[in-house]
């Protein structure tokens, strides 16, 4: 979904720009300058601040004595605030000065340093530039801290005035040296030529990623296969001794620490080196770890010579079809990908890619709004399945909407759907014996026939497009169907028998329990699951009448029922005549009529001309 790929991208986050250094020279530390990376150098003359992480670590050693106490403050109240919170678009942008400023090289203007906690030191270089004539965020900042805001690139309508707001899009270069007057897009090629040229700063791509710290403070978990030693550090556990085993005794306490560390007979082992006393690491990985290639050791699950055997692999490739919530767009499923990618490079997989194809779920609701523990909103099936069975769970659930949209849970909804599967159940064990030796009638034959086709293509095509709730809809027309036909009695044994498994086949992948049930108790062999998807033949499963969209001039007027193998000369006949047709076309003159096989008719009229 294209959702997803947006989320993975803008999770990694790939930025190309230039990487420049402001001088700091003045300030008498061990490196003269401080960088920053922008994607906007059209802008860098329109700079008035910068602004640093205050995890920063230059922040206490440029920060002016009688900033200090100030600065301090702010930092440790970052400290204490997530990420996500400092990221927040709904939160306002703060800062505190230091009471340090750097030069611009490009203008050897002085510009004074901030600290604030939208910036991220794991971002790039945990310094921003701070352009608010051309940055949303820069310019509320400069106005809530009395910055200083001057335009350098130019909307065509600039009356030289300081702008109301930041404007974003490209223009020409005002207030930009020697680089006035040029198209924005071609000022931002040379002022990055000019600070190459000069050694200002270089050409460059930064991400948004960042390392994966791994390791959890949890019993459930791939331990850490590391021993610290006093005399040889840290050593990687033998090959021999792998894999590490989870202690089946450990004591989970409430302390916070990982219930490993709290265990002696694991904590406690020779170092694999020396032979002396060592601590067994207890930590263990993050579960996404496993996660991220379990699907290759799925194809050779006992395989003692490595992770996967290569040739099963090769035998079984990689996942087809991946079904997944959106939200572990970046978690799960980039891991997942990293992986193969790495094994790639490896040498040991001949594929980049994890899964040929995804698919996301909608949420289930409760009342309007997505089920939580914390709403107390969330149903507990059991006592469901107890008084409806577990397929009338699986098939409402199904029912509810498109797959992927989710849908509103009903308590009283269920109720419809067990009454279904009830009538499916008396249909199909039902048989035609009641209806004596009556000679079947061939047109009723036909037509049930004709049914279960249908039936067959429209089924099979949505469930491969995950369309669950429509081969749901699909089945339940099939069973009014055939109860008409049972009713009637004009179908013989073969057909109807032919019908009943169609019905029940269909059924297995939605409602498996009873369909096994059914096929076992109309006398087929073991088991329905493992018997051929029905086919279709084309013929039957053709449609008798189709509709047709008819246009004037690209706009509906009408829709008209029509034989599905009609001629074009026939469906422009048909179209011309049509009444509703007739109202837009009686005072023009019809110039061509255009027909699309099976979908429509567009009448091309023009107005008759007044005559003079």
């Amino acid at each position: 979904p294209n959702k997803v790929n947006v989320m993975q991208e803008n999770w990694i986050g790939r930025s190309t720009g230039v990487r420049i250094g402001f001088d700091i020279s003045h300030l008498g530390l061990d490196q003269d300058t401080i960088e920053t990376f922008t994607t906007r150098i059209d802008t860098i003359f329109g700079v008035t601040f910068l602004v640093m992480a205050p995890e920063h670590p230059l922040v206490t050693r440029i920060t002016a004595p009688a900033m200090r106490e100030e600065v301090e403050a702010y930092v440790e109240g970052a400290r204490r605030r997530s990420e996500i919170e400092r990221l927040s678009v709904d939160r306002p942008k703060t800062g505190v000065f230091t009471g340090a400023e750097c030069v611009n090289p490009l203008n050897g203007e002085r510009v004074p340093i901030l600290v604030g906690d939208y910036v991220l030191s794991s971002y790039g270089t945990g310094m921003v530039m701070g352009v608010p004539a051309h940055d949303e965020r820069d310019y509320a900042f400069a106005r809530q801290y009395a910055l200083p805001v001057r335009m350098v690139v130019a909307p065509p309508d600039w009356d030289g005035s300081e702008p109301e707001g930041a404007y974003l899009g490209a223009g020409v270069q005002v207030n930009s040296g020697q680089f006035s007057g040029m198209p924005s897009e071609q000022g931002m090629e040379r002022i990055a030529d000019h600070i190459e040229e000069k050694g200002w700063g270089r050409r460059t791509v930064a991400y948004r990623m960042r390392d994966w710290l791994i390791s959890r403070q949890r019993y459930w978990g791939t331990p850490i296969p590391i021993i610290y030693c006093d005399e040889c550090g840290a050593v990687p556990v033998p090959e021999k001794d792998l894999p590490v085993l989870l202690p089946s005794d450990a004591e989970f306490r409430p302390t916070g620490e990982s219930p490993l560390a709290l265990h002696e007979g694991f904590v406690n082992v020779d170092c694999p080196r020396c032979a002396g006393p060592g601590r067994r690491e207890t930590d263990t990985m993050d579960t996404f770890v496993d996660s991220s290639w379990y699907f290759l050791r799925f194809a050779s699950p006992k395989y003692a010579d490595g992770p996967f055997d290569p040739a099963a692999i090769a035998d079984w490739k990689l996942v087809d079809q991946y079904t997944g919530g959106a939200e572990h767009a970046v978690m799960h499923l980039l891991y997942s990908r990293f992986f193969v990618r790495a094994l790639r490079d490896l040498g040991m997989l001949d594929a980049s890619e994890p899964f040929a194809r995804l698919f996301n779920q909608g949420h289930i609701t409760h009342s309007g709004a997505r089920m939580s523990k914390s709403r107390g909103n969330v149903v507990a099936p059991d006592e469901f399945v107890e008084r409806v069975g577990a397929d009338a769970i699986r098939c409402y659930l199904m029912f509810l909407g498109p797959w992927d949209q989710g849908g509103d849970w009903s308590d009283s909804g269920i109720g419809g759907m067990s009454r279904w599967l009830g009538r499916v159940w008396n249909l199909c064990l039902s048989g035609v014996g009641s209806h004596g030796d009556a000679p079947s009638d061939e047109a009723a034959v036909r037509e049930l026939d004709r049914i279960v086709h249908k039936t067959i293509r429209a089924v099979t095509e949505d469930l491969g497009a995950f369309k669950f709730n429509t081969s749901i809809a699909a089945l339940m027309k099939l069973t009014n169907e055939m109860t008409q036909a049972w009713e009637e009695g004009k179908v013989d044994e073969g057909t109807w028998r032919r019908a009943v498994d169609s019905l029940v086949l269909m059924l297995a992948p939605l409602a498996p329990h009873m369909a096994e049930e059914i096929w076992e108790r109309v006398g087929n062999p073991y088991s329905v699951h493992t018997q051929d998807w029905p086919r279709w033949d084309p013929q039957l499963a053709a449609d008798d009448e189709i509709t047709l969209v008819v246009q004037v001039n690209g706009k509906l007027r009408d829709r008209i029922q029509v034989p599905a193998d009609i001629t074009e000369d026939s469906a422009r006949v048909l179209a011309l005549e049509s009444g509703r047709v007739q109202e837009h076309i009686r005072d023009s003159t019809v110039a061509k009529v255009i027909y699309v096989p099976g979908r429509l008719v567009n009448v091309v009229a023009r107005r008759a001309q007044p005559v003079a």
